[in-house]
């Protein structure tokens, strides 16, 4: 019953995109329109999404299902979000699959996009070195940690690229009462997406702020790497404010009229369904014992 108000929902909103309407509806329910067939062949959906979902492995697990379906190809570029979003900004996506809240319902008031909907989560956790010289393991909060982290002058690693991560580390540091520069040499603002950043983190031996979902498909390769605040799994991070939850936008063709609005809205519809937050809920389970992301849906719930 959840998912057929969340198709009455998305029918609402297909039929507003057509009509171009300026108004802003209330972020409640999903977009989108009802499934017909197959798109025709030479299709292609642009997607600007984090490079979480691709480092993680994620987009290559779910897409290739929505390809199939809608006989569409999806033209995906991971960057991080603030960049993604400036990408959808300017008209050269069609969809938004990101995670920055304050960003995202920016987008939304800027009128690039209708409405925002939650898609999935994970969350944040610290990393640093087995040492862990900053003395960080077992500290309840991320911003008691990066106190720890600055008083040490102990190495970290940034993101540096306005990404979700980024803007979330930010925050931390913020709320640690600390505004971390350039001038300080400890601090170290790499302008590299998630995976390179915990590559250059684990050669180097130094802390980051980092999703779950990536470190775990990583962790392979992260062998100087720990969890140092976090726990091994969301239900042990004793930081709340860790969350991170992750939002899906159409691109709204009333402001960009070149956007294939109408696959966008196919794609919001399947990514909001049942089976596949059912999908996205499964992966990593196998390996990890635990999914990389969390299903976070009406349909889902």
């Amino acid at each position: 019953m959840k998912f057929a108000h969340i198709a009455i929902g998305l029918t609402i909103l297909a039929i507003v995109l057509a009509a171009c309407a300026t108004a802003t509806p209330a972020p409640t329910q999903p977009p989108a329109a009802q499934p017909t067939k197959p798109a025709a062949s030479g299709c292609t959906l642009r997607l600007a999404t984090t490079t979480s979902t691709a480092d993680s492995g994620l987009l290559t697990f779910i897409l290739p299902d929505f390809e199939k379906k809608f006989n569409c190809k999806v033209d995906t570029v991971a960057v991080g979000t603030g960049q993604a979003i400036e990408i959808g900004a300017k008209g050269d996506a069609d969809v938004l699959l990101v995670h920055a809240r304050a960003q995202e319902d920016k987008f939304v008031a800027d009128g690039h996009a209708k409405q925002r909907f939650d898609v999935m989560y994970n969350d944040f956790i610290v990393l640093g070195p087995k040492a862990d010289p900053a003395k960080i393991g077992g500290m309840a909060s991320a911003a008691e940690a990066f106190k720890a982290i600055a008083a040490a002058q102990a190495p970290f690693a940034s993101r540096g690229d306005k990404s979700g991560t980024n803007t979330k580390e930010l925050s931390v540091w913020a709320a640690a009462g600390i505004t971390p520069t350039k001038d300080m040499a400890w601090y170290n603002a790499l302008g590299q997406g998630m995976g390179e950043t915990l590559l250059a983190s684990n050669e180097k031996g130094m802390y980051t702020l980092a999703d779950r979902g990536t470190y775990l498909s990583m962790k392979d390769k992260l062998p100087n790497l720990v969890i140092a605040l976090g726990g091994n799994s969301l239900q042990e991070n004793k930081d709340k404010t860790l969350l991170n939850p992750y939002g899906v936008l159409p691109v709204d063709p009333g402001k960009h009229p070149g956007v294939n609005s109408d696959m966008a809205t196919k794609f919001i519809l399947w990514i909001l369904s049942p089976e596949t937050q059912k999908l996205i809920g499964s992966y990593g389970v196998d390996k990890f014992g635990q999914p990389l992301f969390y299903p976070n849906t009406q349909a889902s719930k």
